[in-house]
């Protein structure tokens, strides 16, 4: 794929950038193509052959792609790890995947590294991306690679295979327990050359990238979207987010339901503060925006309003944005179908999708290009996957793109692949009557309660995610006689309403004790219940002061929640809502 770029686009094009002390740093194709080679040779260098495992956890950048490359090309394994693990988790995968080097970027990497140093005895070598004391520089990994020819760099490269492995990457999931998924180099490039059929790239496009790339969502529609010639910028960091995306202006770039949210969430908040004829303005174009119909049938009336609402409201949104978007792709949970709906009313359409690290990952998504869109639903499944829903209503998939299995684990691969090949996902999901798969739940996170009712909690949680004022939820109830919850409110849009209120607190935690507070959120969760089964609503609940912890390993690094461990951390909480 990387050769093809140059012979396509040019070696002159841009394929990466970076932010370096304020400037943009871009990669064209022919310095990319260099950089991934001195890699290679590097590696070559140092011993490692076809097989042997190289980790990575650094922050995104165009190294982190180069390396990846470099590992991959002369058959090496590319393991990610994410940057936000513990040491005992550091530990554990290393020592797991016997990877001989690690790559790293920051101090608070290297210190964790190397506090485990005695106990990862596989490792030979700590490489930093950027100069730091104590590990070897890339630029002086790069330079022993300068005894390796060019014939051994082609011979490494020619035994590599189309069905031998590319990637290990450890998913705890929601389950805590680590897992190696394994990766083939044909998992990676069907799926990448399967989105390439549905979403399109116009010249110049520019990619905004700032999910980990130690993710295989991230990864892979990078890959994806390179393979078209798109240019990839990467975010500064997680607090200049929405400060890049207005500097870089990108058509097109991948996100989690969070920062949607915090979109969102920031446009109603600035409403709030209109008064009089703006404020009625504002607040029609909001409605207007939740009643939006993807399908384009729309009267010529509804139109009309949506024209003087872009007008007046959509397009200052947009250019909040860098007024250049078109198209978002959303994955890694669920999402309001309202917050979808308002965006792509805003000419700013999301295209949800569903996957799995173990499926390459993308098995399902809504495409601007076959025009195949449902919002509140994941999609179409794509074209080289066969889904089909088992007796318990659980999402089976089987194709090209389902990894080899669990590294070093094949009982706990016979357990989720069966004897004909269908992968078991774990979700619960329907297909409806015009294809498009809808999400309803996990298998084991049902739960049923002493009325013999069954429950599935991801369904009340997004009923309930619907409030302007309820930010995380988890809903319990196992062996009970009704559903409670625990609550953690949006404090900025809760800051708003008591300022409204005329109510002042010192902190969240006296706020979510005072009795309007809890009145209004008690207002929320019955009006939300009123489309939920009797069974189904939340009878009672309590609130929290601050959002759960990935520290404390509460959420996963794709901000999914743990609910075992959730429910562990606040058993006595809990416990008092069924007293």
């Amino acid at each position: 794929m990387l050769p093809k770029l140059a012979e396509e686009f040019g070696k002159g094009k841009t394929v990466l950038a970076e932010k370096e002390n304020g400037e943009w740093r871009t990669y064209t194709i022919e310095e990319s193509l260099a950089f991934i080679d001195k890699i290679s040779c590097a590696l070559l260098a140092l011993g490692i052959q076809k097989g042997d495992r190289v980790a990575i956890s650094s922050r995104n950048c165009p190294q982190w792609n180069f390396i990846d490359w470099g590992i991959q090309q002369i058959g090496g394994i590319t393991v990610p790890l994410y940057t936000t693990i513990s040491e005992n988790d550091y530990k554990y995968n290393l020592n797991h995947s016997e990877s001989k080097l690690i790559f790293i970027s920051g101090q608070s990497i290297f210190r964790k590294i190397d506090n485990i140093r005695t106990e990862i005895p596989a490792i030979q070598r700590v490489i930093s991306i950027k100069p730091l004391e104590g590990a070897l520089s890339l630029d002086e990994f790069m330079a022993l690679g300068q005894s390796v020819s060019h014939e051994q760099l082609e011979e490494a490269r020619k035994q590599v295979g189309r069905y031998d492995l590319a990637t290990v990457i450890y998913t705890s999931g929601t389950t805590g327990t680590p897992k190696g998924v394994m990766l083939t180099h044909d998992n990676l490039t069907s799926n990448a050359k399967c989105l390439d059929t549905l979403f399109e790239v116009k010249s110049g496009c520019r990619f905004f990238s700032y999910l980990p790339l130690s993710h295989i969502f991230e990864r892979q529609v990078i890959m994806a979207y390179m393979n078209l010639g798109a240019t990839v910028y990467y975010a500064e960091n997680m607090a200049t987010i929405l400060n890049d995306i207005n500097e870089v202006k990108p058509q097109v770039f991948t996100t989690i339901p969070r920062l949607l949210e915090k979109i969102h969430a920031n446009v109603l908040m600035k409403g709030k503060k209109l008064k009089g004829v703006k404020k009625m303005v504002f607040n029609g174009a909001i409605r207007l925006g939740y009643e939006f119909n993807e399908k384009h049938q729309n009267s010529a009336f509804y139109n009309f309003k949506l024209k003087i609402a872009d007008k007046l409201v959509y397009q200052q949104v947009r250019e909040s944005l860098g007024n250049s978007i078109e198209v978002i792709i959303l994955g890694g949970a669920s999402i309001q179908p309202k917050i979808i709906k308002l965006m792509t009313a805003m000419k700013m359409p999301v295209m949800e999708g569903y996957g799995l690290t173990e499926t390459s990952p993308v098995i399902a998504v809504n495409s601007p290009v076959t025009r195949n869109i449902k919002i509140g639903t994941v999609g179409f499944p794509v074209g080289n996957v066969d889904v089909k829903i088992s007796d318990i209503g659980e999402i089976l998939v089987k194709g090209s793109t389902v990894m080899k299995g669990y590294y070093k684990a094949p009982e706990m691969t016979s357990e989720v692949i069966d004897s004909e090949g269908y992968f078991h996902t774990g979700d619960l999901g329907v297909i409806d009557d015009e294809g498009f798969l809808c999400l309803t739940g996990r298998v084991k996170e049902i739960f049923k309660t002493s009325m013999g009712k069954y429950v599935s909690p991801a369904l009340v949680e997004n009923t309930m995610m619907e409030s302007p004022y309820i930010n995380s939820i988890i809903v319990v109830g196992e062996g009970q006689k009704f559903a409670a919850a625990l609550i953690i409110p949006n404090f900025d849009q809760l800051n708003v309403w008591c300022r409204e209120n005329k109510l002042s607190f010192i902190n969240n935690e006296l706020m979510i004790k005072d009795k309007a507070v809890i009145t209004l959120i008690r207002q929320e969760v019955d009006r939300l219940n009123k489309s939920l089964g009797d069974y189904e609503r939340v009878q009672r609940f309590e609130l929290l002061a601050s959002d759960w912890s990935a520290g404390k390993g509460e959420i996963t690094s794709t901000m999914k929640i743990r609910r075992d461990v959730i429910q562990r951390h606040y058993k006595a909480q809990i416990e008092k809502l069924f007293q």
